[in-house]
């Protein structure tokens, strides 16, 4: 179960990074067709009129999908910002509880929200709901992306909360503990390391 989990979220992450990639790649089409089309405007040549149509939209929901996409592998990994200063002043049986709840609510929100966003992507397939750009993209399309972040973003809440539940940690803690010890080695200047100092 651990591996079908963790291959969910890597897919996740891996479709979110496929977006950006998707994005860099439309933007630089567009670029360099309006950079080309300068060139033959100078030349006296007739432009090639290479464009993207409806790129804004476009790009908008690659970069939803990949936001939502990338929400459940950014938890587990401690790349969301957290505000810990209270969890890491109390006892580790307080800390744990503290955790519990926070994870339940959050599952709780997680769970909601993505159900609300396959309740909307049902409905935009049933009344043939469609963007209002050049191209007319079927909503259903971009929402579905947005529901299946949530929907792995919600077993990822849900998979922490088993964690703290029967190890006592959620798994982030172990990456923002990584994290936190590469902060606090010390910095070698340029001075320090003339003199050998290590």
């Amino acid at each position: 179960m651990r591996g079908l989990l963790d291959g969910l979220y890597r897919a996740a992450s891996a479709a979110a990074a496929i977006c950006l990639c998707v994005i860099a790649g439309l933007v630089l089409v567009q670029v360099f067709g309006r950079i080309l089309d300068g060139v033959l405007r100078l030349m006296g040549l007739p432009v090639a009129g290479i464009t993207v149509p409806s790129l804004n939209e476009i790009a908008g929901f690659l970069f939803v999908a990949a936001t939502f996409l990338a929400l459940a592998a950014t938890l587990r990994r401690a790349d969301h910002i957290r505000v810990s200063m209270l969890i890491k002043a109390v006892p580790l049986g307080v800390r744990r509880v503290l955790e519990c709840v926070v994870l339940c609510i959050g599952t709780v929100i997680a769970v909601y929200a993505a159900y609300h966003s396959v309740l909307q992507v049902e409905d935009s397939i049933a009344s043939n709901t469609v963007s209002f750009g050049v191209i007319a993209i079927p909503l259903w399309i971009p929402q579905s992306a947005l529901a299946a972040g949530l929907v792995v973003f919600a077993i990822a809440m849900a998979d922490e909360l088993v964690a703290v539940l029967t190890t006592g940690a959620p798994t982030y803690q172990a990456h923002e503990e990584a994290k936190s010890a590469v902060l606090q080695k010390p910095v070698i200047t340029p001075e320090d390391a003339e003199r050998g100092l290590n």
